[in-house]
């Protein structure tokens, strides 16, 4: 690479580089490189130590802060326009400063796989082919060509390569690669890697249901604000018909010639709402997600960001999305913890669904039937506009709660003799049945009858989970496991007990119960596959009797008319947690459980086998809903002046040496405990995280409180400059958590 005669002449080049660093590094203009051609939002290979990096062009200035000998010019600009819009570098910036976070490993983020490589970025679209001329054909004796010609005069759109090859030649393609080249030649065909053709880009394809008076009165606000910033909290009971409101609002957004997008916590779990968008528009359909292949992620990613794409229903990380012409965001299901991102760049997709929102001047809806404490809180404080959706679609009637006491009861594996008859009662008219258990495996315990040893995780300050049929035991934390022991490694028994019941101990109990009743298990083990999931839901969308037996994968986002029974069998795991959002998150899994249940004209029943059945959490769901639990949280909150009354952070630090975790917090605490006081800002800690080891290493932390954001992130900020200098924090692995939805 030839180096440039004057590294320090300008322009320069400020550029956020992917490293644990929270600032913009300057370098002068590549070799060759004309001053026109740089632009912020581009792609540069630049030198960061010994190593190289592809940094993102954040600025380009006439001055900088640095010596003349300490330039260094960039290597190369890799891109020809900016791979990242304004928009998308404004919001970004305001995400790394808010949580605290580099630049630089944000923007890395952000951009598909394939542009975070030192290359050109590969064509966008898969090339397609087309008939020149339909009326000019090959003879039929030259048997590949005329195939193909046939095949491309049936799609006037054109089609992929591999769909030709694959999907229509058949045994006949031996050849067709030489076939096509051979027409192309001829002046036959030709190749196009442009977008394929948009349908009908404005609007229905379909009549969705009648919407009821407040969903309407819900729609009419959301398109006399189409034209300006507004967040919008659609608050709808289960089965309400809250999607029915985004999509009409959606339709509209269409008709304007603007996109669309559509969060939502897992795209796993919610095929038919992916099956229903793409029923109802003829709109191409952007889907992103974790699961696709890089080229894949790619090209969906790079038909939303040239506009191809009107309508992008994602998961969290697309809410950084480049959309040339946004008009509406939608998150659902805004309470779920999946929308939070847990490691690396903690960020909230809901929260930053807002600031985009805001920065664009476009509404913004959060649905939920249980709306977060933070949201409430908002909306009581008028930031939020809520709309209330209080009455089921299609005159579908509220399932009835009723607490099962355990107390002094026998179990069959986890299930209680009311709950098992209203089983019988349920599938015996014909119905379908669920039945909630957020415990995967047979059993969360292995249990040696004569001497007392459990197995536990090695790496973990926790137990294994039995998965009998695996033979084996399985950490659900850290994900090691063994063989399931045939007797205790500690006094040689073979009376090894499994304690408690997962998933598959209980569906192993209802098949028997019901041998001539299919049961259906849904959680992580057994929807491992792009259509396993998609296998069950079919099964279940044909209305046949059966038991649905799972995790929180049923409580999200599906939509099951035929069940008029739910059961929870164990309601009672998030009544004494220690994290202070145990509670909500316990009543929101409550109710969106029972929301599964009476959604057509049968009526519904959910049973909740408790132990604490006086407990005031459960007597406020059964006698007052979710809202009456929400305003007696919120209250308690205020009281306890925990989020949403004041801001909160949390410093993690983890080491393999058990002390060391502590020691560096301490220290931190004692270097910046006087800054915090004087700028209100209270620091608890530090103590051992609720799960004192994990995966081997152990584990402290810090909670950061203060009444305002302010001094909150300027005290934050302080602290991570301090951590990204001082040669201690190399000695651990720290991170810090602005906003943090799980302390555990």
């Amino acid at each position: 690479m030839v180096t440039a005669d004057d590294p320090g002449r300008g322009p320069y080049l400020r550029v956020a580089v992917p490293a644990p660093l929270s600032q913009l590094f300057d370098y002068s203009l590549p070799p060759a490189c004309d001053a026109a051609q740089a632009l912020p939002g581009m792609r540069v290979l630049v030198p960061f130590g010994r190593s190289r990096k592809v940094g993102v062009v954040v600025e380009v200035s006439d001055r900088t802060a640095l010596a003349r000998q300490r330039i260094r010019p960039a290597l190369q600009l890799l891109d020809s326009a900016p791979v990242l819009g304004t928009d998308i570098l404004t919001l970004a910036r305001w995400a790394a400063d808010y949580y605290v976070h580099p630049l630089g490993e944000v923007l890395s983020g952000i951009l598909p796989p394939p542009a975070r490589r030192a290359k050109q970025l590969p064509a966008a679209y898969p090339v397609r082919w087309r008939l020149r001329d339909e009326h000019l054909r090959p003879a039929a004796r030259a048997r590949v060509q005329f195939a193909l010609a046939e095949l491309l005069a049936d799609a006037p759109h054109g089609l992929g390569e591999a769909e030709i090859a694959a999907s229509a030649i058949g045994r006949e393609a031996a050849g067709w690669r030489r076939a096509l080249a051979a027409m192309r030649e001829r002046g036959l065909v030709e190749a196009s890697t442009a977008p394929p053709a948009p349908g009908d880009p404005t609007g229905d394809d379909g009549e969705g249901p009648p919407l009821h008076d407040e969903q309407s009165a819900a729609l009419d606000e959301l398109l006399a604000a189409l034209d300006g910033f507004g967040t919008f909290v659609l608050d709808g009971v289960t089965g309400s018909g809250k999607t029915e409101v985004y999509l009409c609002a959606i339709a509209e957004v269409l008709r304007r010639g603007r996109q669309a997008l559509l969060l939502v916590p897992e795209i796993g779990l919610t095929p038919q709402l992916v099956n229903r968008v793409r029923q109802r528009f003829g709109a191409p359909l952007a889907v992103l997600h974790s699961a696709l292949g890089d080229g894949d992620r790619y090209r969906v990613w790079c038909a939303a960001r040239d506009g191809h794409a009107r309508i992008v229903l994602g998961t969290r990380s697309a809410v950084f999305t480049p959309l040339p012409e946004p008009g509406l965001i939608v998150v659902d299901e805004e309470h779920d913890s999946s929308l939070k991102q847990q490691d690396g760049f903690r960020y909230h997709a809901r929260d930053v669904a807002v600031m985009r929102a805001k920065l664009a001047g476009l509404p913004v809806v959060l649905g939920s039937a249980t709306p977060s404490l933070e949201t409430l809180a908002n909306a009581a404080r008028l930031r939020y506009r809520r709309l209330r959706l209080t009455r089921r679609a299609g005159g579908a009637s509220f399932p009835t709660l009723k607490l099962v006491d355990l107390r002094r009861r026998g179990l069959s594996e986890g299930l209680s003799e009311p709950l098992l008859e209203a089983l019988d009662t349920h599938l015996g008219n014909g119905a379908q049945t669920l039945v909630f258990i957020n415990r995967r495996g047979f059993a969360p315990t292995l249990l040696c009858h004569d001497c007392g040893w459990v197995a536990e995780c090695r790496r973990c300050d926790a137990r294994q989970t039995v998965h009998r049929k695996l033979g084996r035991l399985e950490c659900h934390h850290c994900g090691s496991g063994a063989p399931l022991p045939a007797q205790c490694p500690e006094c040689g028994s073979e009376e090894l007990r499994p304690l408690g019941a997962g998933t598959q101990r209980v569906e192993q109990a209802l098949a028997a119960r019901f041998p001539d009743i299919p049961v259906l298990r849904i959680d992580r083990d057994s929807t491992r596959g792009r259509e396993r999931l998609d296998t069950l839901l079919a099964r279940i969308d044909d209305g046949s009797p059966c038991v649905l037996v799972g995790t929180q994968m049923l409580a999200k986002g599906h939509h099951f008319p035929h069940v008029t029974l739910a059961g929870i069998v164990n309601a009672d795991s998030g009544l004494y947690s220690v994290d202070f959002r145990a509670p909500e998150h316990l009543a929101q899994l409550v109710v969106q459980v029972a929301g599964r249940a009476g959604r057509a004209e049968r009526p519904g029943e959910v049973l909740i086998q408790t132990h604490n059945p006086e407990h005031p959490l459960l007597q406020l769901l059964i006698q007052r809903g979710y809202e009456g639990f929400a305003e007696a949280a919120l209250v308690e909150r205020e009281h306890t002046q925990l989020p949403p009354f004041r801001r909160m952070a949390l410093l993690r630090a983890e080491a393999s040496d058990e002390s060391r975790p502590h020691a560096f917090l301490q220290r931190l605490c004692e270097r910046h405990g006087e800054a915090a006081r004087g700028a209100g800002v209270e620091l608890l800690g530090p103590a051992p995280a609720p799960m004192g080891r994990r995966a081997g290493r152990f584990r402290a932390q810090v909670l950061l409180l203060s009444e305002g954001r302010t001094a909150l992130h300027g005290l934050c900020e302080r602290v991570r400059g301090d951590l990204e200098s001082s040669p201690a924090s190399r000695r651990v692995r720290w991170s810090l958590d602005v906003d943090p939805t799980d302390t555990y």
